[in-house]
């Protein structure tokens, strides 16, 4: 046992943000914290009682990820204990998943001194994923916009993001794979066009930091959300009542089931209050971007 203890924290985050669709997310100032303590046999603890069920060594999410890069690296990985802390909200499309696969990452990177590179993270997180938009934003911070196909990825970083955030949670949860099942195979050749402009004018929008446009280019998403808004309780009166009290728009976060809402700074507790008197049937969390990535902290012996 050669290594030194110490401590991860990733941030939540949110995706796609309309038409931006597997490819753009936002670190969110919700943080999963994993003290990695020395054990001669692994063991997992989680302080919030959602998360006991993932408490198993077999299937823990962020145990595997290390394994992962431990095999994929060749080497075995020492034995630890993982103590969890989180204020992530569980299965509620706020990257949970995503977060304990780029803590995993990370305490495989740690305990073998493997030295992977930051792309390298990402590309493996990215494997395991499935898709960028999540994963990115959890080891990187701010907003990311990214392409990932195979071997290739690329990604562009906005690290400092200025907006307030509101997410409505709704009282019921839906697996992500149910969410994927709702999509088509295919859209109609216009859709898609208008579907992909839509997105190109979100990205612009997000670089330049014009969240009047990119709130704008959120309502136009037409890869998933349309098919998707109807396992949301009052969709579309929350959408007109978010314009309504000055966001700058809406959007489901990553698969669902909760919204992404984007305010601006100084609003979001205003703007959230009004939403949570007019639908009660969800819970309303004020946040804001999260400008850091991932961060370790040795323990102070």
């Amino acid at each position: 046992m050669s290594w030194k203890e110490f401590s991860v924290t990733v941030p939540a985050s949110t995706a796609n943000l309309g038409p931006g669709f597997d490819s753009i997310g936002l670190a969110l100032d919700l943080h999963l914290t994993i003290d990695v303590l020395k054990a001669d046999e692994w063991s997992i603890e989680y302080k919030q009682n959602d998360y006991q069920a993932f408490s198993s060594v077999s299937d823990n999410l962020i145990l595997k990820a290390a394994k992962t890069v431990a095999q994929q690296a060749g080497r075995k990985l020492p034995s630890a204990k993982l103590l969890v802390d989180t204020d992530i909200p569980l299965g509620r499309g706020l990257g949970s998943s995503a977060s304990a696969i780029a803590a995993g990452i990370e305490i495989a990177d740690r305990l073998l001194n493997l030295g992977l590179p930051m792309q390298e993270k990402v590309k493996l997180g990215s494997k395991m994923e499935g898709h960028p938009d999540n994963i990115s934003a959890s080891f990187l911070g701010g907003l990311t916009i990214s392409y990932f196909e195979g071997e290739e990825l690329e990604v562009v970083h906005i690290p400092e993001v200025q907006i307030g955030v509101i997410i409505l949670v709704p009282p019921q949860q839906f697996l992500t794979v149910e969410a994927r099942n709702l999509l088509p195979l295919s859209l109609e050749y216009p859709v898609a066009v208008r579907g992909s402009a839509a997105s190109n004018v979100l990205s612009a929008a997000l670089a330049t930091g014009d969240w009047e446009k990119a709130g704008k280019m959120m309502q136009r998403d037409a890869f998933h959300e349309p098919f998707r808004k109807s396992k949301f309780i009052d969709f579309d009166k929350i959408q007109s009542s978010c314009k309504e009290n000055g966001a700058y728009g809406s959007a489901i976060s990553g698969a669902g089931p909760s919204l992404f809402i984007a305010v601006p700074k100084k609003r979001e507790r205003e703007i959230g209050d009004r939403l949570k008197n007019e639908f009660p049937n969800y819970e309303c969390l004020i946040t804001r971007p999260a400008s850091s990535g991932i961060q370790i902290n040795e323990k102070v012996m």
